[in-house]
């Protein structure tokens, strides 16, 4: 949706982002073509990864500085972060810690030698975050944008699930996935689990503890 008004916050009111209102019939988000239209949506590309300024993942600042190297930006602007908060709310003991240092130290070997571009994707897309309006046409709401590797982007949709097959086959079909995305999929995702670990606490402990493991 456009953004029609802003207002930043003061000591006597809140922040307020006021978008255009949605129409809908009642019909679900057409599968089809949100999976089109998201494929289109990361063909919009950049020539660095990141964005020029920082938001927010759901309630955690998210930090975008430009970089030219993909698997660079994906440790400094995006696990490092969310390991030091960790470290910070102490959610991090010792084992976990060094499970994590282990698999930040190998993201080449996970995420090296594959073909990529910096796509613009909406970053927080999980099913929550898709609405329709009229005929069922897809609206993505409540983004978390940066200029990233696409990967990420499916890798979450299958996090938590709520999407179909239709909807993946639909992107396939636009843009193929490169060979391998499902054994990188689950490192992209640790990500989005130490950033609930973050906002929720330690019922996400286990999931991020397994995938430290398998990558590190």
């Amino acid at each position: 949706p456009a953004v029609v008004f802003t207002c930043e916050a003061t000591i006597t009111q809140p922040a307020i982002v006021l978008s255009e209102w949605i129409d809908s019939d009642g019909r679900a988000p057409d599968p089809v073509r949100l999976g089109e239209q998201l494929a289109a949506l990361h063909r919009c590309t950049a020539p660095a990864y990141g964005l020029d300024h920082d938001n927010f993942i759901g309630g955690t600042p998210q930090h975008n500085g430009w970089m030219q190297d993909w698997i660079t930006f994906f440790r400094e602007r995006r696990l490092w972060p969310q390991i030091e908060l960790a470290e910070r709310q102490r959610l991090l003991p010792a084992h976990r810690r060094q499970a994590l240092e282990r698999v930040v130290s190998r993201l080449e070997k996970g995420l090296g030698g594959v073909p990529r571009c910096p796509s613009l994707i909406h970053g927080d897309l999980w099913s929550g975050n898709v609405i329709a309006a009229a005929r069922g046409t897809p609206v993505l709401i409540d983004p978390a944008i940066s200029y990233s590797d696409r990967e990420a982007e499916l890798a979450f949709t299958e996090l938590f699930g709520g999407f179909s097959s239709r909807f993946y086959a639909a992107y396939q079909a636009a843009w193929p996935l490169e060979p391998g995305y499902t054994e990188r999929r689950d490192l992209y995702n640790l990500y989005h689990l130490l950033n609930h670990l973050n906002l929720f606490g330690e019922g996400y402990g286990a999931q991020v503890d397994a995938i430290a493991r398998r990558y590190g």
